[in-house]
């Protein structure tokens, strides 16, 4: 009787069946599409890579159907939650940057217009920025304003704080 408990609990539905090798099926189609360095980017066994490279060549529609249900069987033998992983930060790698171009904008904003609450709360964020060279950056942005020269020290802050966020993004790559 427990036998029967037992397969209760591992019995998955034709239809969960079929939307899960669908999704592996989608995964390497997106995996076709990607260029060799972005390919290279990603962490893959070489059967894989092979496999992805060929149905890349490949013109004939049936052949390339048949080399994605390939690349699915193989990647049903992998670990997909990874590799799935992977492939979105490549193909959301310039959506990431964008929004990582914007925060830091909001930053430099934030710095310019609340002075020395900006850079509290920027340093709250960053505490290994520098409190003395940003208001320094600060004090020289106003001066360039007051006196309608060219916003040098503008641009300077908005580098810094560029520096200072990808100091931490390389850091924190390095950690995993």
């Amino acid at each position: 009787m427990t036998d029967i408990n037992e397969e209760d609990d591992n019995w998955v539905s034709k239809s969960q069946r079929k939307r899960e090798c669908d999704e592996v099926l989608e995964l390497g189609e997106k995996m076709i599409t990607l260029n060799k360095e972005e390919l290279a980017q990603i962490q893959m066994d070489d059967e894989l890579r092979r496999s992805i490279e060929e149905a890349q060549r490949i013109k004939s529609n049936s052949a390339l159907k048949r080399q994605k249900h390939f690349i699915a069987k193989v990647l049903r033998g992998l670990n997909d939650e990874t590799l799935e992983a992977q492939v979105e930060r490549v193909l959301h790698k310039h959506d990431i940057y964008n929004a990582d171009f914007k925060r830091m904008e909001k930053w430099r904003d934030s710095i310019i217009e609340n002075g020395d609450r900006g850079i509290s709360d920027f340093l709250d964020a960053y505490p290994q920025a520098d409190r003395s060279h940003l208001r320094q950056l600060l004090r020289n942005a106003a001066k360039e304003k007051k006196n309608n020269k060219p916003p040098a020290a503008y641009r300077q802050i908005f580098k810094y704080i560029r520096e200072v966020v990808d100091e931490i993004s390389d850091n924190s790559e390095n950690d995993y």
